[in-house]
């Protein structure tokens, strides 16, 4: 008679399993959530008072809350049930959260929403198209989804890197992968090794457009946003701060229901 083995435990593209940590992350003064995607998705999508605003795969409501500042009915939505009880916790009452998966958006009718988000979290959903055929569903004809995510030409998890040119005395950015799609385990707290991990997936621009073209959009603007942080003084600070200026770290998408 053989002991069975345990069962391993599934993976999962859900960041609940860090949500205090996330939490606290985000109540920091220096992110980039604060200095860069904020305040150039607020530009972005110019938010009207009473406008219904879906914020998919909200987290714990960093993002919500400001499009309810701006006057929006906000509404979020997030996989990771810790993340929803903390985003009730720190929103006023009239924010609505759901503990449901991007995918499935069943819980909405038609032509509910004005305008979706969808920030930083793309790239940790294992099926898109599933999120965009109900993200376009439940938008109303001319409605608009907004994309923030790592930039895909510059940021694949596990192929690609900085690097550093002694000789030119130059920051680069290594690629070693890009068309290829891919699918890697990594550490949510990256200064906690061992910690919980999730799944993160690459994919080429092209892969976007096709399947936003296929759920019944068309892309109407894309931006490049950069760091806003500079090194510390050093024989390298010039070259990293100019690397920051040159290689975009995050991609924007404005994306608008045919």
């Amino acid at each position: 008679m053989t002991d069975k083995k345990p069962a391993k435990k599934a993976k999962t593209t859900s960041w609940g399993g860090v949500a205090h940590w996330y939490d606290t992350l985000l109540a920091g003064n220096d992110t980039y959530q604060a200095h860069v995607i904020l305040p150039n998705l607020l530009r972005a999508m110019a938010i009207k008072k009473g406008e219904k605003v879906l914020d998919l795969a909200c987290g714990q409501g960093f993002f919500t809350r400001a499009f309810h500042k701006e006057g929006a009915v906000a509404t979020g939505v997030d996989l990771g049930k810790q993340l929803v009880l903390i985003a009730k916790k720190e929103s006023p009452k009239d924010i609505q959260y759901f503990a449901h998966s991007a995918e499935d958006l069943s819980m909405f009718e038609d032509g509910s929403f004005e305008k979706i988000s969808i920030v930083l979290a793309i790239q940790n959903i294992e099926a898109p198209h599933k999120v965009f055929k109900e993200a376009a569903r439940v938008l109303v004809p001319g409605g608009k989804l907004f994309v923030v995510l790592n930039h895909p030409a510059f940021r694949i998890p596990k192929a690609s890197l900085w690097g550093y040119d002694e000789e030119g005395k130059s920051q680069y950015r290594r690629v070693d992968n890009y068309m290829s799609e891919s699918k890697v385990e990594i550490e949510m707290n990256p200064s906690k090794r061992g910690g919980p991990t999730t799944i993160s997936f690459h994919r080429p621009l092209q892969y976007y457009f096709k399947t936003l073209a296929n759920s019944g959009f068309m892309v109407a603007r894309l931006e490049e946003w950069l760091s806003h942080r500079e090194s510390e003084k050093g024989p390298r600070k010039a070259a990293e701060d100019r690397a920051r200026k040159e290689i975009p770290l995050f991609l924007f998408l404005e994306i608008v229901k045919k």
